[in-house]
């Protein structure tokens, strides 16, 4: 599935900017969102399981968090994508760890070419994504193209408080505090992640407002599209439907 020749820059870049922060990935990550991340992520799992589906996408999967917590509530089995190998190594010994590795697959894949077929999954997760690709729309089609019919597509990203006193914090947060933390727990890799969020955040949304992601969602044909802004706005989980007949369960 990796393709050294021909990849786009937006998928070198996240390639390099994850590689050298595998190792720490998980306690970082909530340290350094304040316990936030866990929540979010629970969250966005209940969503994808409230149609008890019986096979999961988990695309962006990294360390495989979302995917295990996919695969130990809903009982299903879980196929867990990433673009970084190093990301998915790591998820693999996680999976290990956790004993489940007869329910959780994982593979190096891109989100913008998935290796799958049309309505393959009963439900599908992403996770952080969509800052790290071209075209989110095209992309965003890709995903729903590989979910059933009335199979449900659900997403967590870092989002822009629309509050400005919160805006005012997390904009100080996200740029002096954020990258410095990063520094004194993780060291310099952690510090190049902590300097790019914050401005990385801010330039998506002002391309990719609320609003036109929610267009994106509906024009990829996902339907019943929702919108749940969390931790004072600094988190966005959403959820929709693929449209069209949903299928019954086989007998």
């Amino acid at each position: 599935m990796e393709v050294a020749s021909g990849e786009s820059s937006s998928r070198r870049f996240a390639k390099d900017l994850f590689t050298p922060v595998t190792g720490r990935y998980d306690r970082l990550a909530e340290w350094l969102s304040f316990g936030q991340n866990s929540r979010w992520r629970r969250e966005m799992v209940t969503r994808v399981l409230d149609r008890e589906p019986a096979l999961v996408c988990d695309v962006a999967t990294g360390t495989a968090g979302v995917a295990l917590q996919l695969s130990s509530r809903g009982g299903g089995r879980v196929v867990g994508v990433d673009l970084t190998e190093a990301m998915v190594r790591r998820a693999r010994q996680n999976v290990e760890k956790a004993g489940a590795a007869q329910s959780v697959v994982l593979a190096v894949g891109d989100a913008g070419r998935l290796p799958f077929s049309d309505s393959t999954f009963d439900a599908l997760s992403f996770t952080y994504l969509l800052r790290y690709v071209e075209d989110p729309g095209a992309t965003l089609a890709e995903l729903a193209r590989v979910v059933r019919p009335g199979g449900v597509v659900a997403s967590l990203e870092f989002a822009v408080p629309e509050n400005p006193l919160w805006r005012s914090c997390w904009w100080l947060y996200t740029r002096a505090v954020l990258p410095l933390a990063g520094w004194l727990t993780g060291g310099r890799p952690w510090l190049e992640v902590g300097r790019f969020l914050g401005p990385s955040i801010s330039a998506h949304y002002r391309t990719y407002p609320v609003s036109r992601t929610v267009e994106a969602w509906r024009d990829a044909g996902l339907t019943e599209v929702q919108v749940l802004r969390m931790s004072l706005g600094g988190g966005l989980v959403m959820r929709g439907v693929r449209a069209g007949p949903r299928r019954l369960p086989d007998a």
